[in-house]
């Protein structure tokens, strides 16, 4: 019998804002929305998904840590300002070996030049940025197709 995938979404510091924070970058949708449609998009896929949302970079890569304990097959990351910064969170995800996507809801690379660096990028499966929340949709679709043999 096969077991349902099981897929993270991971969500850093200032996304509790959405819907209210820099409308014209992030758009209107809240966390709670995206997350929600998220939760349906696997729930008709069969897949189990838990999402997390911390300001803490510690509780971040405490948690991204715990995922490989979890057997986590894939993980969604929107690290929001710590793509520009987080060696640790960068070094949990390597450590763990989970495939991921980083998404972005902006275009990181149509705005200020230090947004232009990531952190995870060259570890990452994909990157989807400039989208808005769509491209949580699609990573999700992706993740769901995706195999560890990919």
């Amino acid at each position: 019998m096969a077991t349902a995938k099981h897929i993270l979404v991971i969500n850093g510091p200032n996304l509790n804002l959405l819907g209210t924070r820099e409308r014209e970058h992030y758009g209107s949708d809240t966390l709670a929305a995206i997350e929600a449609r998220l939760a349906e998009q696997a729930g008709r896929a069969g897949a189990r998904l838990d999402t997390v949302q911390s300001n803490s970079e510690a509780e971040l890569v405490e948690r991204i840590q715990q995922a490989g304990r979890d057997k986590v097959d894939f993980i969604i990351i929107n690290p929001a300002a710590y793509t520009h910064t987080s060696v640790a969170m960068r070094d949990a995800l390597a450590a763990v070996g989970i495939p991921f996507v980083e998404v972005h809801l902006s275009n990181i690379f149509a705005r200020e030049a230090f947004r232009h660096q990531s952190y995870f990028t060259d570890l990452a499966v994909g990157i989807i940025s400039g989208l808005g929340a769509r491209g949580y949709e699609l990573a999700l679709a992706f993740a769901l197709q995706h195999s560890k043999q990919s």
